[in-house]
């Protein structure tokens, strides 16, 4: 793309309501903007990093045998009603009546929905396993919307839910799933620990969070380094009541905070139970379904990666989730033929060989330009410059690196290898 064709806004100053560096970064670079409280506009450039963490998620779960849909935001009362949460859920849970004084919400989360489906579509253990999954906008009314994307009221979430004759296949699901997110984060880059948790509002017996280390994390967990374990803080207190020389014999444990961008459970038969969703098993007997459920917060992993990957220059975005992964800074595109040549000769190649490129073709100062690439946080950055083509040269710089001198040849060579 070029610069001259992207919808792209940026500002010096964050708002004063900006608390973290994750909302100060993504309002000044122009990735999102605010509407209301907790709710707010992805402009395209953040729109190009959500797309590209659904796709990693997607991959993931398409790959377990997953399979895609998509249910309402809008739910009716009935279906919460049925599982007694249309009360205990709280405030957070937004009501509504449409024009015939019908009560609805806006969904938090589709557990009733998806087992309402599945108890009117399955009758057989011979049709499970089945694992469904959506990408979709959710919407929780904060009493205190703050930290920008991070705890916003409207955000888009992955959330899958898997259907069982039996505790063992849940197990098996629960288990692949796990290493699923383990991916996932992996391929994003991201450094993100699977702690024990508890299991919370949404029920069940059996949960695991994964918590992105950062400083502004609103849990704390405790881990050991030389072992798998880490546990939620909150979690580990309860457990020291009844399981003391278990959490004591744990050695080297370690205390960081983070931030939950993922959380698996097993639900066990607690929505099926409640909502009738049984199958016939082998003997003939009716049986209420074993259920998993599977969530990750697609938008803030956006705002939680860049609490992890920044520097005082702006973002500094893992390969996986740049908006771009080069930009071509061409110095006097507007006023040299040979210059204009060369970078539109470059940026075709790159987009001929897939490389995400962004051109930079405006009329501005180089240093305006730089400065503007750091914030946004492209990994890779080409500057072109007359001097440096009289010698066939182009200069090239990772986004924490040093200047590095290439031919165009050796450059694109350079690009294949390292993307």
């Amino acid at each position: 793309m070029r610069t001259s064709q992207l919808y792209w806004v940026t500002s010096k100053e964050a708002p004063a309501h900006a608390e973290i560096i994750s909302h100060q970064l993504m309002l000044r670079a122009g990735f999102i903007r605010r509407v209301a409280s907790g709710i707010y506009t992805w402009l395209p450039l953040g729109m190009r990093v959500l797309r590209k963490v659904e796709a990693v998620v997607r991959e993931e779960m398409n790959q377990l045998g997953a399979q895609e849909c998509l249910m309402p935001m809008i739910q009716p009362a009935e279906l919460w009603q049925s599982t007694e949460r249309w009360q205990a859920y709280g405030p957070e849970l937004l009501r509504l009546q449409d024009r015939h004084q019908r009560s609805f919400c806006l969904g938090p989360t589709h557990e009733e929905v998806i087992t309402d489906l599945i108890k009117n579509q399955i009758n057989s253990y011979k049709q499970l396993p089945i694992i469904l999954y959506q990408i979709q906008t959710k919407f929780r009314d904060e009493i205190r919307p703050r930290f920008g994307i991070m705890r916003a009221r409207e955000f888009i979430m992955k959330d899958a839910y898997s259907f069982h004759a039996d505790q063992a296949s849940l197990e098996k699901t629960y288990e692949a799933m796990y290493h699923a997110y383990i991916n996932i984060f992996k391929r994003l880059g991201l450094q993100v620990k699977a702690v024990k948790a508890d299991v919370g509002s949404i029920g069940g017996h059996t949960s695991h969070e994964f918590q992105l280390l950062a400083d502004v994390g609103e849990d704390v967990i405790m881990y050991d380094e030389n072992s798998d374990y880490a546990v939620n803080q909150e979690l580990m207190y309860k457990d020291l009541t009844d399981n003391a020389d278990m959490i004591l014999a744990q050695k080297n444990l370690k205390s960081a905070r983070g931030i939950e961008v993922g959380h698996i459970f097993q639900l066990g038969t607690k929505y099926s139970q409640q909502m009738q969703a049984k199958v016939a098993i082998q003997t003939g007997e009716l049986q209420a379904v074993e259920m998993g459920c599977y969530g990750i917060g697609i938008s803030r992993i956006v705002a939680a990666a860049i609490e992890q990957h920044h520097d005082p220059l702006g973002m500094c975005w893992p390969h996986a989730m740049a908006p771009f992964q080069v930009a071509i800074i061409p110095i006097g595109y507007a006023q040299s033929t040979a210059i204009r040549a060369f970078a539109d000769r470059l940026y075709q190649q790159l987009k001929t060989l897939g490389i995400d490129s962004l051109l930079d073709d405006r009329s501005i100062r180089p240093g305006v330009a730089f400065s503007e690439m750091d914030l946004i946080g492209i990994p890779h950055r080409i500057v072109m410059s007359e001097s440096g083509l009289a010698r066939n040269q182009i200069e090239y710089k990772a986004r924490k690196g040093s200047s590095q001198w290439f031919s165009m040849e050796d450059l694109l060579n350079f690009l294949k290898r390292t993307l």
